[in-house]
């Protein structure tokens, strides 16, 4: 294969996004062959911008069976994910999707086993992966320049959003139109960056989660959760869309310092000995270690979705290897999950979840939404 005929399921705000950088060339190797919505006003603007170069189709099977593609990129609402994925992996399809990866991790499970079973190519949407900033704050913690984890704290509240702007779809924060709220719309790069920079999930969960406290909406716009992890550090999530200003900054504290990532710069306050050393080695009383703070120089470009993309296209065409494998989407969906089971339960929640509860609970609160209608594209 020299070049990766892509179709895109969904031609919604993400969708168009992807064609708009694919139409101009930014990603070498990949030539897009065709479409799918089931809203025709979507295809007629795909008609219209694309021309007969592209095909169209409502029905996004029919695109599968084609002969067009020889890869999807999956780009409808967060229920649809797991389903569309496994039809592709079962035609041989190679597929990039959308965050989040699904709903409910038993649904995204079945999806990573359908991927397994096939040769194809999988890969998550999670740009900010390819972000300088946490690529750089990875390096320094697997490097083991920050020594062992004690710490993490991430407030993410920056995610403002209006009354307005939940009115602006029915389905919008509605359980059954999106399954959750802003752990599963606004925060899964979060969640998934938390995970991965420090490379380790927590052991357990204990979160409170607010269901419309700052607007008139089904699901969560508030959130604090804290976790522990194997090792004894401990971490806190904070998040919200109901805050103006926000706030973004991620803090990791460990035996050698703490790095912190705030207003596009990462800052590094060095320990000269680590702290345990310090500690064992101090008779002093109110001392504690030297610390040198920096600031880290991030270079290098961030290349956002269309970085992603390449590298689909590159591991498909050339075994490169995936910044963000399709199976670890998972990850993030699973802090998301406990969080909000946790606020069902009262209680803490073991990681990994019990699945089947988790879809118990999350069943009774789709039975119950106001939004009953799927949609199609996001």
């Amino acid at each position: 294969m020299q070049t990766v005929r892509l179709g895109i399921i969904g031609l919604g705000n993400m969708g168009k996004g992807h064609i708009g950088y694919l139409k101009k060339g930014e990603v070498s190797g990949v030539v897009l062959t065709a479409v799918s919505d089931s809203v025709p006003a979507s295809l007629g603007w795909a008609k219209e911008q694309l021309g007969d170069q592209v095909a169209l189709f409502a029905d996004p099977y029919e695109m599968m069976d084609s002969g067009l593609v020889d890869g999807i990129l999956i780009a409808t609402p967060h229920f649809s994910h797991p389903e569309l994925a496994i039809a592709c992996f079962e035609r041989g399809l190679h597929v990039l999707c959308e965050k989040p990866a699904g709903v409910y991790t038993k649904q995204v499970r079945e999806m990573n086993d359908a991927s397994r079973k096939s040769n194809a190519k999988f890969s998550m949407m999670y740009n900010q992966r390819t972000n300088p900033l946490y690529v750089k704050l990875k390096d320094l913690i697997d490097s083991g320049e920050l020594g062992e984890i004690k710490r993490t704290n991430w407030i993410i509240t920056n995610w403002y959003r209006s009354q307005s702007y939940y009115d602006s779809g029915t389905w919008r924060a509605t359980w059954a139109g999106e399954g959750g709220g802003v752990l599963l719309n606004q925060d899964p790069h979060q969640l998934d960056l938390w995970q991965w920079t420090i490379g380790m999930m927590p052991t357990r969960v204990r979160a409170f989660c607010y269901f419309g406290k700052h607007r008139d909406i089904e699901v969560e716009d508030d959130v604090t959760a804290f976790v522990e992890y194997e090792n004894g550090a401990t971490g806190v999530f904070v998040t919200t869309t109901g805050e103006a200003p926000g706030t973004n900054r991620l803090e990791i504290s460990g035996d050698r310092g703490k790095i912190v990532i705030e207003d596009n710069k990462l800052t590094f306050w060095r320990l000269r000995v680590s702290e345990p050393e310090f500690n064992r080695a101090y008779k002093g009383g109110f001392g504690q270690p030297e610390c040198w703070k920096m600031d880290i120089p991030v270079e290098g470009s961030y290349p956002d979705h269309k970085g992603i993309t390449q590298n689909w296209v590159n591991a498909i065409l050339r075994d490169e290897p995936l910044i963000a494998p399709g199976e670890e989407g998972i990850k993030g969906l699973m802090l998301s999950n406990a969080m909000l089971l946790s606020t069902w339960t009262d209680n803490w929640v073991d990681l990994p979840i019990d699945e089947e509860k988790f879809y118990e609970y999350l069943q009774e609160r789709m039975a119950n939404s106001k939004f009953k209608k799927e949609v199609t594209s996001k």
